[in-house]
């Protein structure tokens, strides 16, 4: 359960006295939440289809559509090299990553589930506007308007999941909201396959039904329960039991609540949390979870290919049709990934999967460089054996990440902040990971083109220096409270130089944790 990083001489060591049980209304609220991430996932798998339909470009995009005709069967790495047409994905990212410090007021002063329905409405609004628009000028506000809903959603979500799930499978529940975005990018991409064959208005129909997920989960956020940890937060301590007691199954529940209140006075101490953030004792949490996970998470490249899938696909020489098939094809690789990552992670722990898919996903994005260096050349056709290889082995990289940077970039900074800075670290990480979502989004294409192959390298070499950088800096948080995360920093080889051993004066001992 969420709790703080200060504690008496007898909180942080009152974990051991939780109980818990796995009731139907935990799996409800957990579920409802997590829809929050099918906005984020569906808006990744639509925006790259409809860039790469015929009816889209036409209309808004003539000049691309041109060129991407006149080299339509052929490896051209510049086809869609266009910045107005990357501003159409980019923008909802810009927007984001400025909605998400409103997102952090909301979420602190009035609770998670409110940021959750503001998300759910602006998304709606954002859907409605990009479905009907006549100009680029309203795509790119209607995107806005996605990404101020998006801004609200990645604030609230993950931080939702992990306070209410219990310590021994937290990284599982929180993990529900990957696997909301992988569904949403999946269905996102079966959806564009078939408006493809509507003619002239098919890619409206793919940008209005946004407004599903958005409805859904506003509806559903009507019903949910707002976080014991965000009710005593507000000071409504008699309704903060009730729920506790409820999503645990059990009315012995006098330990965790109890951290939960010395957690809540220490937050309550805390004026400004951003400027807290930036205090020594919190470096682990500024350098590992607001700045570093966020920002490598986008650096794997893995964001460029659900954004570009078809758009990659045709440039490599697939037709428009097959194109959008095997981005399913990717989507779906990613949705067996957040599978097999829900079951093993609070099993094998964070560190582990991080480390082992990178070495993967290096190992891949270095196969497709020689590949396309020895393969392809402007110009050329792209042979079909070719084709399926590259398909297969980008599976393998989506599979990858869809265990590691995919799921964990979320889960592991939203158990590491303190309750003080914990909606200021969550809008510090989805602002991060927005200004590198967006960066890629906006760049992508053009370094497609003048890097061609070289791309695939790079982003091998990024990969590399953030698994050194999980390696060396990232201690296991598995099964560990929330409440006594701030224990592994003083255990830290690294970061016990920063961090003062405020809970050892209270009679903890770091050493009753697991070996880092």
């Amino acid at each position: 359960m969420a709790g703080g990083g200060f504690s008496d001489d007898k909180g942080g060591k009152r974990s051991h006295l939780y109980e818990y049980k796995i009731t139907g209304y935990f799996i409800f609220a957990c579920v409802v939440a997590a829809m929050g991430g099918s906005l984020f996932g569906y808006d990744l798998g639509v925006s790259g289809g409809v860039t790469s339909m015929d009816d889209f470009l036409k209309e808004f995009f003539p000049k691309v559509y041109r060129r991407k005709h006149a080299h339509l069967k052929e490896t051209d790495y510049c086809k869609y090299d266009n910045q107005i047409l990357t501003l159409f994905t980019s923008s909802l990212y810009f927007a984001a990553l400025v909605s998400t410090f409103g997102a952090s007021h909301v979420t602190r002063n009035k609770g998670r589930r409110a940021s959750i329905l503001c998300g759910a409405v602006s998304f709606f609004l954002g859907a409605i506007l990009n479905a009907f628009a006549k100009n680029i000028a309203m795509l790119i506000v209607g995107r806005c308007l996605l990404g101020v809903g998006i801004g609200f959603g990645n604030q609230a979500v993950p931080l939702y999941l992990s306070e209410m799930a219990p310590a021994k499978v937290r990284g599982a529940v929180n993990q529900l909201f990957q696997l909301t975005t992988c569904l949403g990018i999946l269905i996102a991409n079966f959806i564009n396959y078939a408006t493809d064959k509507i003619h002239p208005w098919g890619w409206r129909l793919s940008l209005g039904l946004a407004t599903v997920p958005a409805t859904v989960m506003f509806v559903g956020g009507l019903f949910l329960p707002e976080t014991p940890n965000s009710l005593v937060e507000q000071g409504k301590l008699q309704e903060a039991r009730q729920v506790l007691e409820k999503i645990r199954g059990t009315t012995k529940v006098d330990a965790e609540f109890a951290d939960l209140k010395d957690a809540s006075d220490a937050a309550r101490a805390i004026k400004d949390p951003f400027r807290n953030l930036l205090k020594r004792k919190n470096r682990p949490q500024l350098v590992i979870a607001a700045l570093g996970i966020p920002a490598f998470q986008q650096l794997t490249g893995m964001n460029s290919i659900l954004f570009y899938a078809p758009v990659i696909f045709q440039s490599l020489g697939f037709g428009s049709g097959a194109s959008l098939y095997s981005s399913a094809i990717t989507s779906g690789a990613l949705v067996l990934a957040t599978f097999i990552s829900m079951a093993f992670v609070d099993k094998f722990g964070r560190r582990a999967f991080f480390l082992e898919a990178g070495v993967e996903m290096i190992c891949v994005l270095v196969a497709v460089a020689v590949t396309l260096a020895l393969k392809f050349g402007e110009g050329e056709e792209l042979p079909k054996g070719i084709g399926i290889f590259l398909v297969v082995i980008i599976c393998i990289f989506v599979v990858a990440y869809g265990r590691s940077w995919g799921p964990l970039g979320w889960l592991v900074p939203s158990e590491l902040f303190p309750l003080e800075t914990r909606s200021a670290g969550q809008s510090m990480v989805v602002c991060v990971n927005m200004i590198f979502t967006a960066l890629i989004a906006q760049c992508f294409l053009v370094s497609l083109c003048h890097l061609k192959y070289g791309i695939f390298l790079l982003f091998a070499g990024l990969i590399f220096i953030m698994s050194c950088f999980i390696f060396f800096l990232l201690p296991e948080t598995k099964q560990v409270p929330i409440e006594e995360i701030y224990l592994l920093w003083q255990n830290h080889w690294f970061w016990k130089r920063y961090c003062t051993p405020e809970g050892n004066e209270r009679g903890l001992d770091a050493k009753s944790l697991p070996p880092i």
